[in-house]
């Protein structure tokens, strides 16, 4: 099935890039190196997640246009991000119908390899959401003046042993999941947004699930500050307690010629007694409890316009656990 699925990649890569030259066809890789201390995961240091995407884009009519995403990971799956046929109606509503990217934060919509300062996801972002959330329905997005919006409607998220595994293709329940995102550039530096979602998660179609979020990002003279607050709410069955998972990161970083120097501090926490490891639709898991934080460290080397070289250094905490398990990771990544 795995070559399968490759052939399918290259012989799509093969034949959709020539239909595209006439607009726009964009290439990024990217692979890691990424070593812990003593009681790190990886305390042996691994190369990993290497990655390989391709979008293709272009107007199909004056008023009509396309995007195509797909990346293939950790050099055995394909996934699909993006695909989406778009209808541009002004400049204050845009329709797409398909698989697309769900606008809920900052960092969803930013999170491919050569487009973040860090290598690691923020320590919220990681359990909040699947990994570049998509889903599957209608998008709706617009600006007019200052304010811009992004609403959509489909198959949402679903229950499992922890949100950031709960990514769907397919609806497990009855419902349709909604979210919205709002946002306002106060000034050519500032720019706030509000994100919202609720959907039933669970095969019996009763319990919700909800997540909201602030995300604000300011730029000036090479200085950047992005930073995001969230917090998601869990129903689960009367015998158990609501799930909470709440979390924000802020993040600096410096242009410096080739150089970019950044630091990042992250915070979690996140309680749910029904769900965790062993959780599945015949009964309960373990159980979440998780306090973290962490500071990271890193600096971006632009050895070209295209080619990105990033360090990162982790010091990880956990609440009233001593443990060393501060990592390192290194990461080339290039797009063109």
């Amino acid at each position: 099935m795995k070559i399968r699925i490759f052939c399918i990649f290259l012989i799509l890569s093969v034949f959709l890039a020539p239909v595209c030259v006439l607009g726009k066809t964009s290439v990024y890789l990217s692979f890691e190196y990424i070593k812990g201390l003593d009681q790190s995961d990886l305390v042996d240091g691994s190369f990993r997640n290497s990655q390989f995407g391709l979008i293709f884009s272009d107007k199909i009519a004056p008023r009509i246009d396309y995007v195509a995403e797909f990346r293939l990971r950790q050099e055995n799956r394909i996934d699909l991000d993006q695909a989406w046929v778009g209808f541009n109606l002004s400049n204050s509503l845009n329709i797409k119908l398909g698989l697309y990217i769900v606008p809920f934060g900052k960092y969803n919509l930013i999170n491919r390899p050569h487009q973040t300062m860090l290598i690691n996801a923020p320590l919220i972002v990681e359990k909040m959401f699947p990994p570049t959330w998509r889903d599957m329905g209608v998008l709706l997005e617009g600006r007019t003046g200052n304010i811009f919006y992004s609403g959509y409607w489909g198959n949402g998220l679903f229950e499992s042993e922890n949100l950031g595994g709960s990514q769907q293709f397919e609806d497990n329940n009855l419902n349709k999941a909604k979210g919205a995102r709002l946002g306002t550039a106060l000034s050519q530096s500032l720019e706030v947004a509000f994100s919202y979602y609720k959907g039933k998660y669970d095969e019996a179609n009763e319990r919700d699930l909800i997540l909201q979020g602030i995300d604000l990002i300011w730029s000036s003279e090479g200085l950047q500050i992005l930073s995001e607050y969230l917090r998601g709410t869990l129903q689960n069955p009367e015998s158990f307690s609501e799930g909470k998972i709440e979390g924000y990161y802020i993040q600096a970083s410096f242009e410096s010629g080739t150089l970019r120097p950044v630091v990042s501090y992250q915070r979690l926490k996140y309680e749910d007694s029904f769900h965790g490891q062993g959780f599945s639709s015949a009964g309960p898991g373990a159980g979440i409890s998780e306090e973290k934080n962490r500071w990271a460290l890193g600096l971006v080397y632009f050895a070209s316009e295209n080619v990105f070289l990033t360090f990162e250094y982790d010091f990880n905490r956990e609440k009233d656990l001593e443990i060393k398990n501060n990592s390192y990771s290194l990461q080339v990544s290039l797009s063109f």
